[in-house]
C-alpha cells in the first residue's frame, strides 16, 4: 500500500563560517543561494516517488541567523510506501511511517535529531482524510547499521490511522443486510406461488448479492489476504442461497406428500376392491364345498374353472392361507417402518421454522462477526 503526502520539510543546522556580528537581524536569502551553501543530503527512505514544487518559483526558504544557524525549508510531495494488514478491512487500524535519513553522511559526519519543540510538526491533529482518521503519532531516532558503509542516523515519524467505517456501512453492510432480510420474505409466500418465491428468494437476491460483491471487490485494495468485508459478503451470500435451498426442500416435501396421499388413496381403493373379491371368493368356496369339492388349502394358489363348470361367472379363484397373509403383512410392515423413517415434513411447518431460525442464526453470526473484527 502507499499514501501521498505534501510536507514542508524544515531543516536547521549551524555553519560557523556564515556567522556575522554587524547586525542582529535574521537575513532572508534568495533560493538561488542554495547552490552556494552546504546542505544535508536528507532523503525519504520509504518514498516511491517525490518531487519539489516550483510554481510560481521554487518553493524554498532560507534564513540565516547571526550565529550561523541556517533554516532551510522546502515543500515536497511524495508517495510513500506503507505496509498495511488488511485482514480486518474495513475495521482495520494501520501504522504508517515516514523515514528521513542521510544518504551519504554517516553518524560520524552528521547527527539528526528532532527539534525539542515538536509542535513545529503541526497539522496532523487537524488533518481530515477521506478514509482515515489519525488517532496518534510519535517520533523516533535511531541508527541504521550497514556493514559496508557504517552507521547512518535516521528520523522516523510514526502515525496511527483508523479507517472511517461509516461509508462502508452505508455502501456495503446495509445493502447486504437488507438483501438477506428480503430473502426471508419468501417464507411468508405460499408454496403454490412458485414464480414469486423463485424470483424473490432465488434470482433477485442471489444475483443482486453477486453484483454487490463484484462491485465492492473492484473498489477494495488489492491484496491476497481475506478481508473482513469479504467474509461478511460470503456470510450474507450463504444465507441468501440457504433461503433458496429452503424453498427447494419445502417444495420437494410438499410434492412428495401429494404423491404419498395419491398412493394412499389408490391403496385404499385397491383394498376395498380386494375386500369385495374376498367376499365373492368366500361365496365361491362355499358353493364348491356344498357341491362336494375338497381342496388342499395349505398354500396360496389359483383355481380356475373347467369347461362346463356351473360357476361360469368366475373364471378363477385365488385362495390365500393364513400363513401367506402373515408373510404379506410382515413385508408391508417392514416397508411401512422404512417410510416412517423418511417421513416428509409439512411444507408450511418448514416455512414456520425458517421464519425463526434464519433471523436468529443471522443475528448470532453477526454478533460473532462484529465481536471478532472490532475487538
Amino acid at each position: 500500500m502507499e499514501y501521498t503526502m505534501t510536507v514542508f520539510l524544515h531543516q536547521s543546522w549551524r555553519d560557523s563560517r556564515l556567522a556575522y556580528n554587524h547586525t542582529n537581524e535574521t537575513l532572508g536569502l534568495d533560493s538561488r543561494f542554495v547552490d552556494k551553501l552546504w546542505l544535508p543530503d536528507t532523503f525519504i527512505v520509504n518514498a516511491k516517488s517525490a518531487w519539489f514544487h516550483d510554481v510560481t518559483v521554487e518553493n524554498k526558504l532560507i534564513r540565516l541567523q547571526p550565529d550561523g544557524v541556517i533554516l532551510y525549508s522546502i515543500r515536497i510531495t511524495s508517495t510513500v510506501a506503507c505496509d498495511m494488514d488488511l485482514a480486518k478491512y474495513p475495521m482495520d487500524e494501520q501504522e504508517c511511517m515516514l523515514h528521513l535519513e542521510s544518504y551519504g553522511y554517516s553518524s560520524e559526519d552528521i547527527v539528526y535529531y528532532w527539534s525539542e519543540n515538536q509542535e513545529q510538526i503541526h497539522g496532523l491533529n487537524k488533518l481530515q482524510l477521506a478514509q482515515f482518521t489519525i488517532t496518534s503519532y510519535h517520533f523516533a531516532t535511531e541508527l541504521m547499521n550497514f556493514k559496508s558503509a557504517g552507521q547512518f542516523p535516521r528520523l522516523s515519524l510514526h502515525f496511527h490511522l483508523r479507517r472511517n467505517r461509516g461509508v462502508y456501512i452505508i455502501q456495503s453492510y446495509m445493502p447486504s443486510i437488507l438483501l438477506v432480510a428480503m430473502s426471508w420474505v419468501s417464507f411468508w409466500i405460499s408454496q403454490a406461488a412458485v414464480p414469486a418465491r423463485v424470483s424473490l428468494a432465488g434470482i433477485t437476491t442471489v444475483l443482486t448479492m453477486t453484483t454487490l460483491m463484484v462491485s465492492a471487490r473492484s473498489s477494495l485494495p488489492r491484496a491476497s489476504a481475506i478481508k473482513a468485508l469479504d467474509v461478511y459478503f460470503w456470510i450474507c451470500y450463504v444465507f441468501v442461497f440457504a433461503a433458496l435451498v429452503e424453498y427447494a426442500f419445502a417444495h420437494f416435501n410438499a410434492d412428495y406428500r401429494k404423491k404419498q396421499k395419491a398412493k394412499a388413496k389408490a391403496k385404499v381403493k385397491v383394498t376395498e376392491q380386494r375386500a369385495e373379491m374376498d367376499v365373492k371368493n368366500a361365496i365361491v368356496l362355499f358353493s364348491l364345498s356344498a357341491a362336494g369339492v375338497t381342496q388342499e388349502l395349505a398354500v396360496s394358489r389359483r383355481q380356475c374353472r373347467r369347461p362346463g363348470n356351473l360357476m361360469g361367472s368366475y373364471r378363477c379363484v385365488e385362495v390365500e392361507t393364513g400363513e401367506a397373509k402373515k408373510q404379506r403383512g410382515a413385508r408391508a410392515g417392514g416397508q411401512g417402518g422404512l417410510r416412517t423413517l423418511f417421513k416428509p415434513i409439512d411444507a408450511d411447518t418448514i416455512d414456520i421454522y425458517a421464519r425463526v431460525v434464519f433471523p436468529a442464526a443471522f443475528v448470532a453470526v453477526n454478533v460473532l462477526y462484529w465481536a471478532a473484527y472490532t475487538m
